[in-house]
């Protein structure tokens, strides 16, 4: 398998603990390509302000399939690119990866709405993308269409988003793109390359599922280090003598704080075992040997994970398939691979020492994500 992120995406988005099988149930990529009547919506709930949301920005070409549209960009240029988009913008998009993360953030936001009305610390949805402006039209047209909560829009016309996603206060950024998750991550933003698998496993739509690898995504990659200098029994000794020393963050334990955050909230109403968020961490770390020092440094950061998998070098494919989360993160490409063969979401976090290849005459690089 190839973890290929402009390839096309089915999903169900059916709720699995009610619906069991949805082989009856329309989708709604089905109505992709269909001419659209372009209406503005007058009933959608009100974006909260910027400072007080918690904000997930996504790129175009992972919140809908825009791979045939990404092909003429790259064979004939922007010109025939937006000729096209403008000559099809009554045609909507069909989803992307990210779109079933999208629609569970939304369920989540629903529930926060009734429990706490007069609150604004909610998931706010922010399109980023650098198409030009007159590409915006078919964007807005399809997000009306699959009735997606999304205002705020930025179309940097080729310019880097950098800037826009500070000052947005961004907590998650999402792109198709490595060389702009990069950008985001060195200027401090935690940020993913996603890919689309061949498959799509079908995923609830009440219960927003979130999987994180440990080291180099929640912790620095201090202790990969380690074991890619000296070897595992190495790193198993240095784990065992540090297990009391919480190991530094890494570039999505904000993320986490964010999720543990809103949990909280439902669990002050009572909620705690129908919480719609739910936390997975998903590592190739062995429990008994290397596991205490992960959940202690978790419990020294005042967070909770709701179930932690610790595989011992394991694929994390097959335990995925179980978990059916919207989004899984990890920042080597041998288990998104594997984890995107298994039809889940996942997510390259281009961060720390598994991203460094020692090439002959001992430069060292960067590998290429394809």
């Amino acid at each position: 398998m190839s973890a290929n992120s402009g390839r096309t995406l089915t999903t169900s988005g059916q709720d699995l603990a009610k619906n069991g099988n949805s082989s009856n149930t329309k989708a709604p990529w089905k109505d992709a390509g269909t001419v659209l009547q372009p209406t503005t919506p007058t009933r959608k709930p009100q974006p909260p302000k910027p400072q007080n949301a918690i904000t997930i920005a996504v790129s175009s070409r992972v919140l809908f399939n825009m791979e045939k549209e990404q092909q003429i960009f790259e064979q004939q240029g922007m010109e025939e690119y937006i000729k096209y988009q403008v000559a099809h913008e009554t045609e909507s998009f069909s989803p992307g990866p990210a779109f079933s993360f999208v629609k569970a953030l939304e369920a989540v936001n629903a529930q926060l709405r009734e429990l706490y009305p007069e609150s604004e610390e909610l998931f706010d949805v922010v399109l980023i993308t650098n198409n030009h402006a007159n590409v915006g039209l078919r964007l807005i047209n399809t997000i009306n269409h699959y009735q997606l909560v999304i205002e705020r829009f930025c179309m940097t016309g080729g310019n880097s988003s950098i800037g826009y996603l500070k000052a947005y206060h961004t907590n998650l950024y999402l792109s198709a793109d490595p060389d702009k998750v990069h950008e985001a991550l060195e200027a401090g933003i935690a940020a993913a390359t996603m890919f689309t698998p061949d498959k799509m496993t079908e995923v609830s739509e009440t219960q927003l599922r979130v999987a994180f690898d440990g080291d180099a995504v929640l912790f620095s990659d201090e202790s990969e280090q380690i074991y890619k200098a000296h070897g595992l029994d190495k790193f198993f000794e240095h784990e065992k003598a540090h297990e009391n020393k919480p190991l530094d963050h890494g570039p999505l334990k904000g993320f986490l704080e964010v999720l543990g955050k809103l949990q909280k909230k439902f669990y002050a109403k009572g909620h705690r075992m129908d919480c719609p968020i739910r936390t997975y961490l998903v590592t190739a770390r062995s429990a008994a040997s290397s596991g205490a020092r992960a959940l202690k440094t978790l419990r020294s950061w005042g967070l909770e994970i709701d179930e932690a998998l610790f595989l011992a070098g394991a694929p994390k494919g097959p335990m995925l398939e179980k978990i059916r989360p919207h989004i899984f993160f990890d920042d080597q490409m041998f288990h998104v691979e594997g984890a995107a063969e298994m039809g889940t979401v996942a997510c390259h976090v281009p961060y720390g020492v598994a991203q460094r290849i020692v090439r002959k005459g001992g430069k060292e690089t960067s590998p290429v994500v394809k």
